[in-house]
């Protein structure tokens, strides 16, 4: 256990990813709790990453360390281009820095239809073993734990938050500009972000760590929590003033 935070002056930020609150962060929020974690859900209401990141720069002043998963972790990497001054620290987890593909944007606009029709549980039940590892895809308490904050979300998020991510920038492009500390976590069987995803992320970025977590996907703050949990610890200190 880090010997903080007596010393820690930037509020760490958790950004969940898509459909996703709070709920995908039980484990952390107990876990760091020391860093006195926050969840912040300020970007929920807009539909393109530049305006979430926006909104999560104004809803939290002062320096930040900005832990983002999936779709949070895209909303990390544009605060910290619109704000660089600001981020003390990116940890950046099953996310990706590349625009939208051709084959991936008709399969969100597809289901962006079905939405708009109000059969979200037809989209989204069919596809919740694509968020886990098979070993964890069988797990009937954790898929429902994931099932309850998507279904939760409803249409109107899910439609906005799918268009976010079919407009997305192409973040890959300011990677080099990064100066703050970086660590980028994934699952080895991630299936939505692949683990070439965080290699590049990690390449991209100056001394940034790369974490890759044996038997877990997607969903890791929930698969592999411990393990997550302990990244971070290891990882946080580094942010602290000298």
């Amino acid at each position: 256990m880090p010997d903080m935070p007596a010393a820690q002056d930037f509020t760490l930020v958790l950004i969940p990813g898509l459909a996703a609150d709070a709920r995908m962060w039980r484990h952390q929020l107990s876990g760091l709790a020391d860093w006195s974690p926050v969840v912040c859900d300020a970007w929920s209401t807009h539909d393109s990453i530049e305006a979430m990141a926006s909104a999560v720069l104004q809803r939290h002043p002062g320096p930040l360390a900005l832990c983002g998963a999936s779709m949070g972790g895209m909303v990390a990497l544009e605060a910290a281009r619109q704000a660089p001054q600001r981020i003390r620290g990116l940890a950046l987890l099953g996310t990706n820095a590349r625009p939208e593909t051709d084959s991936m944007r008709a399969l969100r606009e597809q289901a962006i239809a079905l939405f708009a029709q109000g059969r979200v549980e037809e989209v989204i039940r069919p596809n919740v073993a694509m968020a886990f590892h098979p070993r964890h895809a069988d797990d009937e308490a954790l898929v429902q734990a994931y099932l309850d904050f998507v279904l939760d979300a409803g249409a109107d998020a899910l439609i906005r938050q799918n268009r976010a991510l079919v407009k997305r920038p192409d973040a890959r492009a300011h990677l080099a500009s990064l100066r703050c500390p970086a660590l980028v976590i994934c699952g080895d069987g991630d299936q939505l972000t692949p683990p070439e995803c965080s290699r590049e992320l990690a390449e991209g970025i100056a001394g940034a760590r790369l974490v890759l977590l044996d038997r877990c996907g997607h969903m890791l703050t929930m698969e592999r929590p411990r393990e997550v949990n302990a990244a971070l610890q290891a990882w946080l200190p580094c942010l602290l003033p000298a």
